[in-house]
């Protein structure tokens, strides 16, 4: 069987926390995840773009690094990145194949019980690919919670939280110190934690576990003021709560021994790119498109306070959301903000159906113009028709499919 549909076969398995399958396979692969020094880094928003910051200043502090991120947009690639750049079809096919040998012989051995999730898969990829690019660090984000979040094999050096705010309750708790606790889990003995700035129901959570532990925890409330006023290349405002926590972790390492200096750090932050993250795209007919996941309450403030600061015109939003997400939260802020709502259904079996988001909108706001469009590039095709400026937001997963048609 081709090793990319074997592996995308494994997406049926759907979510599944615990570290067993993924020690056993890593072992299996012999433990490619101890081959580089490695940083985690957790958090409801914000972690992604982290990331990318942190691998963007390794680059220009010229180690060889590379970073693990979930999900992708487009192409699968875009979760492996060595060296700025996602690696080659070659590479990843060959990862792919060791991967599922393994699985296949764990599997008739007795050794794995049954056969692992694709984000298990993935991740045990990820460590490999990085093993055999002989990467000087991996910049590895969580996938969903922490605790016991496939990634939690790793040993880092460092470690970050980037903020604690409410999604996938129904895996990780109804309360912030429930959820910090599972992001907490990937505390280490003697790692250096950074935490952003969280509420005190989840920093006093986090704090405790970081005592329990022996962990040095280091507050990145607000970007230092010997870096004076330093660029941020990711827009937003929020984007400079996530900077001040890079930062807070690139010192830490520096602290380590590991040599960065300010100008990598500078030049790192200025020139990060994290696609669909307030992504700004011109079409040829001059129309202009704005991306950004917005995938929960949290993410759909963030980009809220963003539209009210451009001080435009309000665009037309469409929006596709998964099931499992709070939708009202995310409405409740984004309605405000736009003109005219245009609701579609992302290509992903846990897609919320259009018409019934339809009904919770006009509900939520009667006066609103709303419409269904159930072709995510139909209904981009529809607003860029009667809107300058368009925002397309509710899950990655819509971005994906939006980003693809129009690359195609």
């Amino acid at each position: 069987m081709d090793p990319l549909a074997y592996l995308f076969g494994l997406e049926q398995f759907g979510i599944k926390f615990g570290l067993d399958n993924i020690r056993a396979l890593l072992a299996r692969l012999g433990h490619p995840q101890r081959a580089f020094r490695s940083i985690h880094i957790a958090g409801t928003n914000g972690k992604g773009s982290v990331t990318a910051m942190v691998d963007e200043v390794l680059r220009r502090a010229r180690y060889h690094s590379g970073r693990y991120t979930s999900p992708h947009l487009i192409d699968l690639s875009e979760r492996f990145v060595v060296g700025g750049r996602p690696i080659g079809a070659a590479q990843m096919r060959q990862s792919a194949a060791d991967v599922q040998a393994a699985i296949e012989a764990m599997i008739a051995e007795g050794t794995l019980s049954g056969k692992p999730t694709f984000f298990e898969a993935t991740t045990a990829m990820a460590f490999d690919l990085f093993r055999n690019a002989r990467v000087e660090f991996g910049v590895v984000e969580v996938g969903l919670g922490g605790r016991l979040d496939s990634t939690n094999v790793i040993e880092p050096v460092v470690t970050a939280i980037t903020s604690i705010d409410f999604d996938h309750q129904q895996y990780l708790g109804n309360t912030l110190a429930d959820i910090a606790g599972e992001k907490a889990g990937i505390i280490k003995p003697g790692v250096p934690v950074v935490v952003g700035a969280v509420k005190p129901e989840a920093y006093d959570v986090i704090a405790r576990i970081a005592r329990e532990r022996g962990a040095e925890l280091i507050l990145a409330d607000r970007v230092p003021a010997e870096y004076g006023s330093i660029h941020v290349g990711l827009r937003g405002e929020h984007q400079v709560a996530n900077a001040a926590v890079a930062i807070r972790l690139l010192e830490a390492l520096e602290r380590s021994g590991i040599a960065i200096g300010r100008q990598a750090i500078v030049d790192g932050l200025a020139n990060v790119s994290w696609p669909g993250r307030l992504d700004h795209r011109r079409l040829p007919s001059g129309r202009e498109i704005v991306f950004d996941a917005a995938h929960n309450p949290a993410g759909a403030r963030a980009l809220a306070s963003y539209l009210r600061a451009l001080g435009r015109t309000k665009p037309t939003l469409v929006f596709g959301v998964l099931r499992d997400k709070d939708v009202e939260g995310m409405l409740e802020a984004l309605l405000p903000e736009v003109g005219r709502v245009i609701v579609t259904r992302p290509s992903n079996t846990r897609a919320a159906p259009a018409e019934e988001l339809a009904s919770r909108i006009r509900e939520l706001a009667p006066a609103l113009d709303v419409e269904v469009i159930v072709s995510p590039r139909e209904a981009v095709e529809r607003a860029t028709t009667d809107s300058p400026f368009v925002v397309v937001a509710g899950s990655i997963f819509l971005l994906g499919d939006i980003m693809q048609a129009f690359s195609a």
